[in-house]
């Protein structure tokens, strides 16, 4: 590993050190910062086009928060004549500087866009691929996430235009963003082979799921037309049957404080941590409703709308939320989680919603709830698929966590070194290229 010959201290405590020949400047010295513009219902309906000769207008959602990638044809284009929109150029970059994805999310443009107001431009006539490789290195993401605040999280753009850059001469700018687009364009070809490997293990996963707790384990088994199109043909002795006759929804206020508050999340139910406001927040957890050992609980609001885990601890959740237990004595917990976890259940949840979901008023009725059908076999047959998916979807759970543990190693790797030569830690100036 080469270094510089000789160091100074930058002057700024999260940068440390920089070669001799280096400077600090702060990124409203060499870059325009600038956020874009959100569009409402009716907006996003009038720009829906996949014209070529219109501007692309790109959100947060369209950026992979591993490789960097945009999606340009996302079905969202802005025609450029009377453009009423912020524009960022080609060889901008975007950040995304408020939410869950702030400062995590970014993307160096490959032609001009428009996009929402989450998302921060940097245009400059400096090297701006160097400026995209310095927002992530390790130093800038730690001071980043110090600076955020407000209840969603996020930092003002005249806070991030204070924040400090090293600064390299010109020549040795052009150098560093060279050595960076051949070593990460590797390792982001890696990353990207190792996601794909990811999903194509859960929707094996997926598959598996709803393949036996719709059609069985005996493949010469006699079926049926069950009725209902996402279910198909099922074992002729099963049932198919409305959720109302196998769960109850039942509403205990707690009316005391001391439990633990749970949440479900598209990674399960959680217990909120309420020392550091992770999640919503009540000032009054006594007018939420009890959880029991062996209760389902379903987050029916907005883009959650149709996640459901079954709750292993007492605690208490949201009132909004709907909590329903067994009638049917006939039922067993476990096989009915796999169906209420498949994503076909809930994007059919989702379906079945009401209100306005871009306006966060989205909720699935208890009648569409309760008349919602699901195939039904046997008690015993129940605790066989339970055993198998058990069994089988435990293998493919191991694949996926050793792969997603490449997937963390990989990212890690590559932020260590794109944070060791932009800081001048390694010097890439007689790096060969090949």
């Amino acid at each position: 590993m080469n270094t510089y010959p000789t160091y100074k201290d930058s002057g700024v405590e999260w940068i440390g050190e920089i070669p001799s020949g280096w400077n600090i400047s702060k990124l409203k010295y060499i870059s325009n910062l600038f956020t874009g513009n959100s569009l409402n219902q009716s907006q996003k309906e009038q720009y829906e086009s996949n014209n070529k000769d219109h501007i692309p207008y790109v959100s947060s959602k369209d950026i992979d928060v591993n490789c960097h990638t945009v999606n340009y044809n996302n079905g969202l284009r802005i025609p450029p004549k009377d453009n009423p929109l912020k524009i960022c150029k080609n060889k901008g970059f975007l950040l995304c500087v408020e939410g869950g994805s702030s400062g995590r999310k970014m993307t160096f443009l490959k032609e001009d866009v428009c996009f929402v107001n989450k998302l921060c431009c940097f245009e400059s006539n400096q090297n701006t691929k160097y400026q995209y490789y310095f927002i992530q290195t390790s130093n800038f993401q730690s001071k980043f996430n110090l600076s955020l605040t407000g209840l969603i999280g996020g930092v003002s753009i005249s806070t991030l235009r204070n924040f400090e850059i090293p600064f390299p001469p010109p020549q040795e700018q052009q150098q560093i963003s060279d050595y960076l687009d051949y070593k990460t364009s590797k390792i982001d070809t890696i990353i990207e082979k190792t996601q794909q490997k990811i999903e194509l293990l859960k929707e094996q996963r997926t598959s598996l799921i709803n393949r036996t707790v719709t059609k069985g384990l005996n493949p010469d088994v006699e079926m049926k037309d069950s009725g209902v199109e996402w279910i198909g043909e099922v074992p002729s002795r099963w049932s198919v049957v409305s959720l109302k006759y196998l769960f109850k929804i039942i509403k205990r206020i707690s009316g005391e404080l001391g439990y633990d508050v749970l949440s479900v999340t598209q990674k399960g139910l959680k217990v909120k941590n309420l020392d550091n406001f992770q999640g919503q927040h009540s000032m009054d957890y006594s007018k939420y409703q009890l959880v029991f050992n062996g209760d389902f609980v379903m987050n029916h609001m907005d883009l959650l709308t149709g996640y459901v885990d079954l709750s292993n601890k007492t605690g208490v959740t949201s009132p909004d939320y709907r909590v329903f237990s067994r009638v049917n004595r006939n039922t067993n917990n476990n096989y009915f989680l796999y169906i209420f976890q498949l994503s076909y259940t809930r994007r059919i949840f989702y379906k079945f919603g009401r209100g306005v979901s871009n306006l966060g008023r989205w909720r699935l009725p208890s009648i569409e709830w309760e008349y919602f059908k699901v195939p039904v076999p046997d008690k015993d047959t129940q605790q066989q698929i339970v055993d198998y998916l058990d069994k089988e979807t435990s293998k493919i759970d191991k694949l996926i966590d050793i792969e997603s543990r490449r997937l963390d190693l990989l990212k890690e790797y590559r932020q260590s070194l794109i944070s060791d030569v932009v800081t001048g830690k390694v010097d890439v100036r007689d790096k060969v290229l090949m």
